[in-house]
């Protein structure tokens, strides 16, 4: 009992530190993703060892360890647990409402998620993993959502943008890789205010996908980039594949000067859908600080490996506030994105 014991609190307390590594390999960055249940099993771990194991100094020191360990985790994740409900924002007649949902390009079943938007008639809709069978099946919903921008490719990186509302300006980006597009639409609200909307969807570092974090480090940096020369309200979502609390997108947080959603809401976990008890929040989203959310939640599932993401917000004209970024975080930002640009894919 003692060797399984001390065999599992080293590796917890590994697996805790490791995606601090500045490394890219998917190594070093998958353990961040499960930190939530790492948290839990850590406890675990600790309750086993007062419980069970008879008390000398290797104990003591191992549970100290490992109780630093879930302290600093708790300390991580403290900021999305929705111990108290935010301030409610009264209803009113400009609330944009967005569903992003990662629609997994195998599924079929394409009429779960036209049901969905009927249900729930989002001012903007953005898939990702969309091909061209989807956009054919998306066809039924243009008469409501006139406006769009698609972009259907079969290596599960298209991503469709569809949207009720007045369009300024539309374009697609492809940052770091010529298949890896995002889309961006200068758009108006219903009393005619300009914001900006951005989608995106990086490929991740896994086993089974990207061997490293490159391009996905790039792609977020160089929307990080783009969106820190905004004035005007801006809202960018989509698949992350990335937590909040990585050090990428924490990176794409201090360059953006945008706000998380979820903070004090909950973790508002999204993939995989048919599990539970073992979701992670993949699909996220950030704001600008003159744009206050109402809501954010998950949706019915479509048959996908992801949730549907719900968000709706109104504009606060009278809050702006500029801010800077040190230049040993830009110096480090634009040697990630030269570094995603090189790479060079062997799943795609």
């Amino acid at each position: 009992m003692e060797a399984v014991y001390y065999t599992l609190n080293i590796l917890v307390v590994v697996l805790t530190f490791l995606p601090k590594v500045p490394h890219q390999h998917w190594i070093y960055r998958i353990a961040s993703f499960g930190k939530i249940h790492l948290t839990v099993f850590q406890i675990l771990i600790l309750l086993f060892g007062f419980l069970t194991l008879e008390s000398n100094y290797c104990l003591i020191i191992a549970q100290l360890i490992l109780s630093v360990t879930i302290a600093h985790n708790v300390k991580v994740l403290y900021p999305y647990i929705a111990l108290k409900n935010k301030k409610v924002i009264a209803d009113g007649d400009d609330f944009i409402s967005i569903i992003s949902v990662n629609v997994y390009q195998f599924n079929k079943e394409y009429h779960h998620l036209i049901d969905l938007i009927a249900k729930h008639q989002p001012d903007i809709l953005l898939t990702l993993e969309s091909n061209q069978d989807w956009e054919n099946a998306l066809e039924t919903i243009e008469d409501k959502y006139p406006n769009h921008q698609k972009v259907a490719l079969e290596n599960t990186y298209g991503m469709h943008f569809y949207t009720k509302l007045d369009v300024e300006d539309m374009k697609v980006n492809y940052f770091v890789s010529d298949d890896i597009p995002s889309i961006a639409a200068k758009l108006k609200t219903n009393n005619g205010i300009p914001f900006m909307f951005y989608g995106i969807h990086p490929p991740p570092a896994s086993p089974t996908e990207e061997s490293n974090s490159k391009e996905k480090d790039g792609e977020l940096l160089c929307m990080a980039k783009t969106v820190k020369k905004q004035t005007l309200p801006t809202v960018v979502i989509g698949d992350f594949n990335s937590v909040a609390w990585s050090r990428i997108t924490k990176m794409f947080t201090k360059i953006s000067g945008l706000n998380d959603a979820r903070k004090g809401r909950g973790f508002i976990s999204t993939f995989p859908a048919k599990y539970r008890f073992f979701k992670i929040p993949l699909d996220l989203i950030y704001h600008s600080n003159n744009i206050k959310i109402r809501t954010i939640k998950t949706l019915e599932p479509i048959n996908s490996d992801h949730l549907p993401l719900y968000v709706d917000f109104c504009m606060d004209l009278k809050q702006h506030s500029a801010h800077n970024t040190s230049s040993n975080l830009m110096q480090e930002a634009d040697e990630l994105i030269n570094e995603g640009r090189k790479e060079e894919s062997d799943n795609r």
